[in-house]
């Protein structure tokens, strides 16, 4: 396990065995997005995919909270945090290529609720609460809430939960299909890491490349699913680790990924 010296980070990473676990640090401000976090975050998931010893990440908020939206502060002083390319916070534009996991606790509003949507899985306390209350404030949920939302839980749910603002408490998520697994308090990141250990040993181009079919898939025309999918896995077929995963079946042993 290894972790990066805490400095002035405002996200602490971690590594452990294939797993990335990415903290947000700002606890005196309920993790509210900074700049200086969105690019701490952005570089993060770049180093994570552009990495063969990594498979999945996990994503949560220090101090009893994951993230209470964008840094009003900070926006006051004219700044955003958006990265080029990747958007708010470093990731709801473009989130990593390899699967990864929130794990929420307390609060996650607004942007934060955000992040957790361009997640791929999703774990929460029993005790934490969801929210896209931007229009109470005039404002809109600009940061994927409104393009995903929709997407993850029925559509006229997704509709209440936006025009109304109101506070949605994980149980009601976790019944919606919205969060994966429902956590006792406190337990969150824990119970992400146990779901990231069972994804972690599998082969990283195949879940790369699963998570691309999946995500990609949901507008593909009908008459061009299969080719379109064909394109991505093709490749996976014909790997190294392909090759590696057969051997170690015959074999009857655990296998060697490369990630070629």
């Amino acid at each position: 396990m290894t972790e990066t010296p805490m400095n002035d980070r405002e996200l602490l990473v971690e590594e452990r065995g294939r797993v990335l676990v990415l903290t947000m640090h700002r606890p005196e401000s309920r993790n509210a997005m900074s700049m200086t976090m969105a690019h701490q975050i952005a570089e993060a998931l770049e180093d994570f995919d552009r990495r063969d010893d990594l498979s999945v990440a996990v994503i949560t908020g220090g101090g009893g909270t994951f993230c209470a939206g964008m840094d009003l502060k900070g926006f006051a002083r004219g700044e955003r945090p958006v990265v080029e390319g990747r958007g708010f916070a470093g990731i709801v534009k473009s989130p990593p290529r390899k699967p990864i996991i929130a794990a929420v606790e307390g609060y996650a509003l607004a942007g934060g609720f955000e992040i957790v949507l361009s997640c791929d899985l999703i774990v929460a306390s029993s005790e934490a609460t969801f929210g896209l209350p931007e229009v109470k404030r005039g404002l809109t949920a600009a940061a994927g809430g409104l393009l995903r939302l929709q997407h993850r839980v029925p559509y006229h749910l997704a509709m209440e939960l936006v025009l109304t603002g109101r506070m949605w408490p994980a149980p009601e998520a976790h019944t919606a299909g919205l969060v994966s697994r429902l956590a006792g308090p406190g337990e969150a990141l824990a119970t992400a890491l146990e779901l990231a250990e069972q994804i972690a040993p599998n082969a990283p181009l195949a879940l790369a490349a699963s998570k691309r079919v999946l995500v990609e898939s949901v507008d593909w025309p009908l008459p061009e699913k299969f080719d379109r999918q064909e394109a991505i896995v093709n490749p996976i077929r014909e790997s190294d680790d392909a090759r590696e995963g057969a051997r170690a079946f015959v074999e009857k042993r655990d296998p060697q990924w490369t990630g070629r």
